[in-house]
């Protein structure tokens, strides 16, 4: 499995863990805190952020000046057969 593959599934599992669907958004920033110190701002972290975005994985938004993201509810299934794809 690629990098950015890894690194889109790592911040879809975090924000399922924090609930973080539909109105409840969380700072694009957060999502980089459950990345190792060395990849984050890679040019592969931002990549998974946009492919993300691309599939309509993540919802964003602008608030209090930042950029805030949650997870689409409309790609629920979507997104938990992403996750369940083998590690191969």
């Amino acid at each position: 499995m690629d990098l950015e593959k890894a690194i889109m599934k790592r911040f879809l599992r975090k924000l399922v863990n924090l609930n973080i669907w539909g109105g409840r958004h969380t700072e694009l920033k957060n999502l980089q805190k459950s990345l190792p110190d060395h990849l984050r701002g890679t040019k592969e972290h931002k990549k998974a952020i946009k492919e993300l975005i691309n599939k309509e994985f993540l919802n964003i938004k602008q608030s209090t000046g930042e950029l805030h993201v949650s997870l689409n509810t409309h790609k629920q299934k979507e997104i938990f057969e992403f996750l369940q794809e083998s590690e191969d």
